[in-house]
């Protein structure tokens, strides 16, 4: 068999596998996109251009590079993204919490552990696994506190789709 046909075997494989981790971590997908974002960066450089940004100072001061996964981290030719549902088990019915002017009504995803350290840990543990199959790589896990596109690296990766509201959607049965 030809070197690359192998290597694109042998990424394949690892793709399947670091899915299969995701999902034994308790992640609900895990997706693999490679960092080409020049049609997200056009619209986000418009988005700043016409001072969408607002007080967000933060958005305009990391700009393009925001687009640019290798500049963040040299060499990064692959993301990983991962979505984790953050519905607690035995959560009470929002119908009937509502319906109970006793009761205060919380946000679904503010009923749990703080998502950003459930993530990393989790994303971290997703790490460790890559690295005991395939040897030592260089990586930075983060949830949404780096300067990245996370929405449209988790929809290339087949996480879901951009929202008309900016969120990533995502359909499950």
């Amino acid at each position: 068999m030809p070197l690359l046909e192998q290597a694109t075997l042998d990424f394949d494989r690892l793709a399947l596998d670091i899915q299969a981790w995701g999902r034994q971590l308790g992640f609900a997908q895990v997706g693999i996109a490679d960092t080409e974002l020049q049609a997200e960066e056009a619209r986000l450089l418009a988005w700043l251009d016409a001072g969408r940004h607002g007080e967000m100072d933060y958005m305009a001061r990391h700009g393009a590079r925001r687009a640019r996964a290798a500049e963040l981290i040299p060499g990064t030719t692959r993301i990983i993204s991962a979505r984790l549902d953050y519905l607690p088990p035995r959560v009470q019915d929002a119908d009937a919490v509502l319906a109970d002017c006793r009761k205060a009504y919380v946000s679904r995803y503010a009923l749990g552990r703080d998502y950003h350290k459930v993530l990393r840990g989790k994303l971290q543990r997703l790490a460790e696994r890559i690295a005991a199959a395939v040897g030592e790589f260089h990586y930075r896990v983060f949830t949404d506190l780096a300067p990245v596109l996370e929405v449209a690296l988790a929809a290339k990766a087949g996480l879901g789709w951009r929202g008309k509201h900016t969120l990533l959607l995502t359909l499950y049965f």
